[in-house]
């Protein structure tokens, strides 16, 4: 097996670069601010956040590269038999919260995972990426929905046209919130544990999902970003935003993998909005916007038939 991480890391952290600067188009008001951090326990990053601004209330895009000697349980629950083993993942992890409820909140991740061998054993490195992105609006638009599938289509189909309907069910799968038997939002792609093509040509996969992002979102931003809103909106908005943080905390194997591992608490929870609200027993007005969210938008479909 033929393995390069600088490759990989090199594509990583410019796809930081290019997702950033298209964000960033998009704002008026404010930029991205740059942390660079190290993680004790081996390996570091660089997270950017960009809060209050004119268009994204809250936008974080976050390099890893990091290593440990005992792989979590959250990383191995498909592979137990490299549980304990020493580790290597790198990743790009993004949560967009848009301002205007018009525009969907989005979430993207590509990511590496290599274990070690153990020498006195005579055993191989394992490999696998992952990744996708999914889109939450809090107002559906059909056309909206068609753009955001048809581009995640495009993403994978270049690479295997058969992968786009196993990973867009893979997301809708995934992107569930069980508790509440109800979808977080309109699917996209996710795959995990992926090394069937090989490294060359899952790596290229990777690298087509990850820079077919912003040419799905940013669209979609530009279109939406000046619709005018109520409060009433802006309130169903953050209403809808708890679901998002059920889900990143409840069920987000990223969030578990993330805390299991020791990693940079900041960093990991990035994803959660500045604002949020609960309330008990909420039923939309029948008929209403907020409601055909529910009934038409947040269900499983063939967004491109």
């Amino acid at each position: 097996m033929s393995v390069s991480l600088p490759e990989v890391k090199n594509y990583l952290l410019a796809l930081q670069d290019s997702i950033c600067k298209g964000l960033e188009a998009e704002e008026t008001r404010t930029h991205f601010k740059e942390d660079s951090w190290i993680r004790p326990e081996g390996g570091g990053g660089r997270t950017r956040i960009l809060e209050g601004g004119a268009v994204f209330e809250k936008a974080g895009v976050a390099f890893s590269h990091v290593s440990g000697t005992n792989l979590p349980a959250s990383a191995t629950a498909h592979r137990p038999h490299l549980a304990g083993k020493a580790w290597e993942a790198l990743g790009v992890s993004l949560v967009i919260h848009p301002l205007n409820p018009y525009v969907p909140t989005s979430h993207a991740n590509v990511r590496f995972f290599m274990t070690k061998p153990d020498p006195s054993k005579n055993e191989e490195s394992t490999f696998w990426f992952g990744g996708g992105f999914d889109l939450t609006p809090y107002y559906g638009f059909t056309e909206d929905c068609v753009h955001w599938h048809k581009t995640a289509k495009h993403a994978v189909t270049a690479i295997d046209p058969s992968l786009y309907p196993t990973f867009k069910k893979n997301c809708d799968d995934y992107f569930y919130l069980k508790h509440r038997q109800e979808a977080r939002g309109v699917g996209g792609l996710f795959f995990d544990d992926f090394n069937q093509l090989g490294f060359k040509r899952s790596f290229e996969l990777m690298q087509s999902v990850g820079d077919h992002y912003i040419k799905a979102y940013q669209p979609i931003v530009e279109k939406r970003k000046n619709t005018p809103y109520t409060d009433k909106q802006r309130q169903h908005q953050l209403y809808r935003r708890g679901r998002y943080v059920e889900f990143n905390l409840v069920w987000d194997r990223g969030t578990h993998f993330g805390l299991q591992s020791g990693g940079r608490t900041e960093s990991i929870l990035m994803s959660l909005p500045p604002l949020v609200r609960w309330d008990y027993n909420f039923k939309p007005e029948a008929g209403s916007e907020e409601e055909k969210l529910i009934t038409e938008f947040l269900k499983p479909r063939d967004w491109l038939s």
